[in-house]
């Protein structure tokens, strides 16, 4: 049977992300084509104003795909075609990458932004928010759940495990069987079984409330285990989970020393908790408590929106903290009264190219604001007008 031209380029997708995953970086292809962001026309230097600059410039293979992406979306995902019609932008007047209209996160809210049909949809993951919020639904299929692992698996080693290929584990987040419609749960669920060795465990579990409930004795056992057999820990949660097991810890006044090699990955903030430390705040007090060096502590930027994430620096290199997406993604900062990209230093609203959104929509506006930087961003909080939410909503 003949490919469709989407499963074509489904096909073109995976194999530039299994090299992009391997190197790092976007595969060349040859010259920049007319019209192609490095040679549109803009300030003197060559770039368009606003941030990429020509170092972190997606390469011409994103340019093609992401286009290539917008015009098969354009045709079948119904309510992006009629909001990108109401803006004037189609398909066939666009070259540029940074002209496909990028969605409002709220349009996972109101629409089922997805090519995929009704009856292709098992698995739906939803924005976590307060009791009362809609929230957001982005639909998967087997299709598109080998897309977003192919898109999530080589990220986090690159980031997590750049000097091994797998190591011991410990989760402060649910199993996907717990929490089927968590994009954290089903990406570390991933991990887990990718790049966990034994004895690796989840230590969390979902209470009758629906909370997320640390299985504290089972995560100080861990620690302790680790330590006893000097061997080093990859710890995974939330921000606000990792509060929790601080104050575990303090309360029963033990200190944890954690093998050498051992490192942390934090995602997410406190969404309106009342209990809430600083980034740089918490980093320190996990670093007493575990003994693991700051150069090891990873924060990781994501939504179920999305299907690729970012991280702010790789275990081991304490280099300035600046988010960073994989080669398949391309951020943008942009301000909210124009929508044009900021300067390097200034602050706006992300907005986020993600050729891994192959099944809904690649272009989504963040309700994030963030900090533009040459070789990154900085994430600076919500948006005034944002609903609350994130995954550390979960945890009681």
């Amino acid at each position: 049977m003949q490919q469709s031209t989407f499963e074509v380029w489904v096909t073109r997708l995976l194999g530039w992300l299994d090299e992009a995953g391997r190197t790092g970086v976007a595969p060349p292809d040859g010259d920049h084509p007319p019209g192609d962001p490095a040679t549109a026309p803009g300030d003197p230097a060559g770039h368009p104003t606003g941030q990429p600059k020509p170092d972190r410039q997606p390469s011409p293979a994103f340019n093609t795909l992401a286009l290539e992406l917008f015009a098969l979306q354009f045709q079948r995902v119904e309510p992006y075609r009629r909001y990108c019609e109401h803006l004037g932008r189609t398909p066939d007047h666009l070259s540029d990458w940074r002209a496909i209209p990028c969605i409002p996160t709220a349009g996972f809210k109101e629409f089922d932004l997805t090519s995929l049909p009704p009856d292709n949809r098992p698995k739906v993951f939803y924005s976590s928010g307060t009791t009362g919020q809609q929230v957001s639904r982005h639909y998967h299929s087997d299709a598109s759940l080998e897309i977003y692992e192919h898109s999530l698996l080589p990220w986090f080693a690159r980031h997590l495990l750049p000097d091994r290929p797998s190591m011991r584990i410990l989760s402060l987040v649910p199993p996907t069987a717990e929490a089927p419609n968590s994009s954290l749960a089903h990406m570390l669920t991933a991990v887990l079984r990718r790049h966990g060795t034994a004895p690796s465990h989840g230590a969390c579990h979902i209470s009758p409330q629906g909370t997320w409930d640390l299985d504290l004795d089972l995560v100080l056992r861990e620690l302790q285990s680790a330590c006893a057999a000097n061997e080093p820990l990859l710890l995974t949660g939330t921000a606000f989970g990792f509060v929790h097991l601080l104050e575990a810890l303090g309360n029963r006044r033990l200190r944890v020393v954690l093998p050498a090699g051992s490192r942390l990955m934090e995602t997410g903030g406190y969404k309106g908790r009342s209990r809430a430390l600083a980034k740089a705040e918490l980093y320190s007090a996990l670093t007493r408590a575990l003994g693991i060096p700051e150069a090891n502590i990873v924060s990781e930027y994501g939504m179920s929106e999305l299907s690729s994430q970012a991280y702010d620096r790789q275990a081991g290199k304490l280099s300035p903290r600046r988010l960073r997406f994989p080669p398949w993604c391309a951020p943008r900062v942009v301000s909210p009264e124009t929508g044009a990209g900021v300067e390097p230093g200034e602050s706006g609203l992300l907005e986020v190219i993600d050729l891994a959104n192959a099944f809904s929509v690649l272009a989504v506006q963040t309700e994030d604001l963030a900090i533009a930087h040459e070789d990154g961003f900085e994430y600076a909080g919500r948006a005034c007008a944002a609903e609350v939410r994130g995954c550390s909503l979960m945890h009681p």
